[in-house]
């Protein structure tokens, strides 16, 4: 264990740390996860120092075979990480030492780990956020297919989740579409926000050294340098981001499981789970659970945490840097792993799902019953010329005398229909139908056929690789 004088900043100190206070204040076994980007953001940095003069080109190639050398053994799992040395900074700068000598210390000439780790976490961000789009995308491309392949399919639209109107099943799916549309176009948002230069801004108030930041941005692939370099070290707004945008996904993550819950239980009945993404019953030998539906579910919370965890940790602070922001780090990865499994394993489900005729017969029966069909009834009154709040008025008190005979709208005579309105004629049975009701919802976003099949189409095109 480094200790004391041994440890880099140990100059000015002449009391060994205490063992408990390295084994409190350490990050190196969740921050190793930046250890390649902690190399690379060095690299592009030795580079940089050898351009501007700062350091010899013999030494700026000699600290950069170095690093190469370190980032070789880290892929290869070899890499000795040291929880004495507190963070992976400090880890990768002894290891350097080692292997270059003396010349390694010159490699934090004008940096330092304040604007070193805003840089790691930003090169990381990059990186999750390009995974999380690619799985956003994959679970698009499934919903696509499993809508493609039930386009005749109707079911019952819900409101207060009570039968409400006719819509198409794969008009259901495209709304999921749209949600994950918008969760992508903020993903996107951020990593753009996010992709600006920290490094350079040293501690808090820049560096003395006639450094070239853009060419490290170049180097880096950031399209800007950030401005003031005490926000550049203390700016931990790109992690919210991240974390609001990931919320929102999760959910709706959670809203599509837990209506596929809901769809796959026998008072439904409107699908079968694939059973390989569920479990049975220690005790009951007939269950068939949906828990990796659940846990999407309940994962939700978690994602949520991080998200409010990060905001309590920054509403204090004032500027610039504490130790505090190491406590970034640990919900950031975990709301970024978490979010990557659900998009994954919910990818891999809907994949499995598939309607049988019982079940596509099912949910039509749903779409006919529960007086689904009343608005086409207000609708119809409308088009005879009736205002729109007495054709309300008129279908309300047709619904309440079916309810009370126990008689569906289709189950009515023309001659009944009459004692509630003059209006009523034979026309009026072809508006109480399916088809009608999809065909008539022809709007722009709207579940006529012809709409949810063109939307269909639009976003299999837009849905392309990354």
């Amino acid at each position: 264990m480094a200790r004391g004088r041994k440890k880099p900043w140990g100059g000015r100190f002449t009391a060994e740390s205490s063992p408990s206070a390295e084994a409190f204040t350490e990050s190196v076994s969740f921050d190793q996860r930046l250890c390649l980007y902690d190399v690379r953001g060095s690299i592009a940095h030795a580079r940089m120092l050898a351009k501007c003069g700062i350091i010899s080109r013999a030494e700026g190639q000699k600290l950069v075979k170095g690093l190469q050398a370190i980032a070789k053994e880290m892929v290869e799992g070899k890499f000795p990480f040291d929880p004495g040395l507190e963070d992976i900074h400090m880890n990768v700068e002894a290891r350097l030492i080692k292997k270059v000598g003396p010349l390694g210390g010159k490699l934090h000439t004008a940096r330092s780990r304040n604007d070193q780790v805003a840089l790691d976490l930003r090169l990381y961000l990059r990186d999750a956020i390009l995974e999380i789009r690619k799985a956003v995308r994959r679970l698009k491309k499934v919903l696509l297919n499993l809508g493609e392949k039930n386009l005749d399919v109707v079911m019952a639209g819900y409101t207060h989740l009570r039968r409400a109107q006719p819509i198409l099943f794969a008009h259901h799916l495209l709304a999921y579409v749209e949600m994950l549309k918008r969760d992508e176009e903020r993903l996107i948002q951020c990593a753009d926000r996010l992709n600006v230069l920290p490094l350079g801004s040293g501690a808090l108030s820049g560096t003395p050294y006639p450094i070239d930041r853009a060419y490290v941005a170049k180097l880096l692939g950031f399209g800007g340098v950030s401005q003031n370099s005490l926000d550049a070290v203390s700016d931990r707004d790109f992690v919210v981001e991240f974390l609001a945008s990931v919320s929102l996904l999760m959910m709706h993550l959670s809203r599509f499981a837990d209506e596929l819950i809901l769809w796959s239980g026998e008072e439904f009945g409107f699908l079968t789970l694939p059973e390989t993404f569920c479990t049975g019953s220690s005790m009951m030998p007939q269950k068939k659970n949906p828990d990796a539906l659940e846990l999407v579910r309940g994962k939700t919370g978690r994602v949520y945490g991080a998200l409010v965890s990060v905001l309590t940790l920054l509403k204090g602070l004032p500027l610039t840097y504490h130790r505090d922001l190491q406590e970034d780090k640990e919900p950031l990865f975990d709301a970024a792993d978490t979010v990557l499994t659900s998009l994954k394993v919910l990818a891999e489900l809907v994949r499995g799902i598939s309607l049988t005729p019982a079940q596509k017969a099912r949910l039509r029966e749903a779409a006919e019953g529960g007086f689904a069909l009343a608005t086409e009834m207000a609708d119809y009154l409308v088009r005879k010329g009736v205002p729109f709040r007495q054709a309300h008025q008129i279908t309300g008190r047709v619904v309440q005398h079916c309810e009370a005979q126990n008689l569906g709208l289709q189950d009515l005579e023309l001659k009944g229909l009459l004692r509630f309105s003059k209006v009523f004629e034979a026309d009026v049975f072809k508006a109480l139908t399916v088809e009608w009701a999809l065909q008539s919802r022809s709007s722009l976003g709207g579940t006529a056929p012809r709409n949810v099949r063109r939307r269909l189409k639009e976003e299999r095109k837009g849905c392309g690789p990354l």
